[in-house]
């Protein structure tokens, strides 16, 4: 059980955040839904605002509920609708029986992607010990035995602790952890099948599931020792490496699987690289040495909502990056970047675009 201070004020959780019930986080999936889908009015965005002001715990469901819908699989209605345009347009030509089919199709995606992302809210959100941040969002967390965590952006974890042993599942993201020592319970982290034992030590996590990171899972020990192991009986299913790896202070263990395929081999690696700039987000800073941009822009679009995409070809061409770039300032980054390689950036549709100059 972690830690929690003396008094709590009324309406708000052990964190000191607003109390979401879930009445308020179902209103908030149906908002999301009806503001994602064909029929948004500048009415019902009335109401919405009216809806959001009634109380902070709105507001706070509605924040949280947003950052749920992008996580929920398979479910991008805004794409949907976009990409159905084409088929509601041809059943209007051709029958009303069509036309009335895609129309269920819509209205059936949207009840789905709110029902998905109550159950996602209220699982991540409503459960006791469990921290998360947003996009670009870090937070600290001190537990009851002293060891200290810290959340870097768009990072879930649940905290368990029993008489026997300290347990953190990362469900996603990254985070740092300063372990208290205890020799009669070690603290076990884990995350994509992958566990990490500790007894008193300092080290970090990272799960990427992006198409440009190097590697999907990486360990990086700061001081002390740990050992890296598949989690429970999943050796040969999980990300995880075929024999328990034992770490020391300044090494990194990377794990992936190319492609993403559960059938292919996990590939382990251990090297020592610069701790103190692959730690650099805890200063709220990226630094890049010889990077591929397409792989630089990814690590900054972790921390941002306004993404940079790459255009004409530029994922491909070749292009390397070198510096240091505060990863809240995804604009300084894309123009220091266009400066160095003669590129152009232009601000289109709520996201950043790189491209050859014209």
């Amino acid at each position: 059980m972690t830690g929690s201070p003396a008094a709590v004020p009324e309406g708000r959780d052990a964190e000191g955040r607003p109390d979401v019930t879930q009445e308020i986080a179902a209103e908030a999936a149906v908002w999301i839904a009806r503001l994602h889908g064909p029929g948004r009015t500048k009415q019902m965005e009335q109401e919405f605002r009216a809806w959001q002001a009634i109380s902070p715990a709105h507001r706070e469901a509605f924040e949280r509920c947003t950052d749920a819908w992008q996580d929920v699989a398979r479910i991008d209605l805004a794409t949907a609708y976009r990409t159905s345009e084409s088929e509601r347009t041809a059943a209007a030509r051709s029958n009303g029986g069509r036309r009335e089919a895609v129309r269920r199709w819509i209205i059936a995606s949207s009840v789905a992607a709110a029902v998905a992302v109550a159950v996602v809210l209220l699982a991540d959100w409503r459960g006791e010990n469990a921290y998360a941040t947003k996009v670009g969002e870090q937070r600290l967390v001190v537990l009851e035995d002293g060891s200290r965590m810290l959340l870097n952006t768009n990072t879930r974890l649940r905290v368990d602790f029993a008489s026997a042993q300290r347990t953190v599942d990362v469900s996603s993201g990254e985070a740092f952890f300063e372990v208290a020592k205890d020799a009669r319970r070690p603290f076990v982290v884990r995350i994509a099948g992958t566990e990490v034992v500790a007894v008193g030590t300092a080290f970090s996590v990272r799960y990427a599931r992006s198409a440009h990171a190097p590697d999907e899972l990486a360990v990086t020990l700061v001081e002390g020792q740990v050992k890296v192991r598949a989690a429970g009986d999943k050796v040969g299913t999980a990300l995880a490496p075929e024999h328990a790896v034992l770490m020391r202070a300044g090494e990194r263990l990377r794990l992936d699987r190319q492609p993403r395929n559960a059938l292919v081999p996990v590939v382990a690696r251990v090297d020592r690289p610069d701790v103190e700039r692959v730690m650099a987000w805890k200063r709220n800073e990226a630094v890049f040495d010889d990077t591929s941009l397409a792989e630089a822009v990814a690590e900054m679009n972790r921390y941002n909502r306004t993404p940079i995409v790459l255009l004409d070809g530029l994922e491909s061409a070749g292009l390397r990056v070198s510096g240091q770039y505060s990863t809240s300032d995804s604009t300084g980054f894309a123009n220091a970047v266009a400066a160095l390689h003669g590129l152009a950036v232009r601000e289109e549709a709520g996201r950043l675009e790189l491209t050859s100059p014209h």
